[in-house]
């Protein structure tokens, strides 16, 4: 069921932000900025609650970027990272962001998701089977085809990284969306 947009719908947003992040640093050697993008996705419509999903990493800057969003009015959820035996570290917040919205979906007439992970569409299935109308926010090159299928819209990143990127030094990306630097 397509719901179609208008200014008094109710709007939740999930970030997950390590995807987000990773697909800015690997393809544009950038920096989300969250400010414009929420500006833009939300197009004069009611946010009711944004949340953020990550993991402390000790990164430089890690706390002004909370606080950032914070700032921004996006509760941020942390959680410790996990560090494997073989080294590989892992910061899943897929069932927490689920739980979340399938829990506020009630007070929602729209749910926007940013980001590409396709282990969400069962999630889109339940949310629209539930009358909610679902936006994935992501880049085209690392979002799931089957997750831009499901959204009622995808807003692309891709599509316009100066209004929704910051570099994180002077190198711009080339024409594929590749820093002209990479290792």
């Amino acid at each position: 069921m397509l719901i179609n947009k208008h200014i008094y719908q109710r709007v939740g947003i999930f970030i997950d932000i390590p995807n987000l992040y990773h697909s800015a640093k690997n393809f544009y050697n950038a920096r989300i900025n969250f400010a414009n993008l929420i500006e833009q996705v939300l197009d004069s419509r009611q946010l009711i609650k944004a949340t953020g999903y990550t993991a402390k990493t000790e990164e430089q800057g890690e706390r002004s970027f909370f606080e950032m969003l914070e700032r921004l009015g996006v509760d941020v959820k942390i959680k410790d990272l996990q560090i494997y035996p073989d080294g590989t570290k892992k910061a899943d917040w897929d069932v927490g962001i689920a739980v979340d919205a399938i829990k506020m979906a009630p007070t929602l007439d729209v749910i926007i998701l940013f980001s590409g992970d396709g282990d969400f569409i069962p999630l889109i299935q339940y949310l629209q089977a539930l009358g909610k109308r679902v936006e994935v926010v992501g880049f085209s090159e690392t979002t799931s085809s089957k997750l831009k299928e499901m959204a009622d819209k995808f807003i692309d990143i891709s599509e316009n990284p100066s209004a929704f990127l910051i570099p994180i030094n002077k190198s711009q990306p080339n024409s594929k969306g590749k820093s002209k630097n990479k290792k």
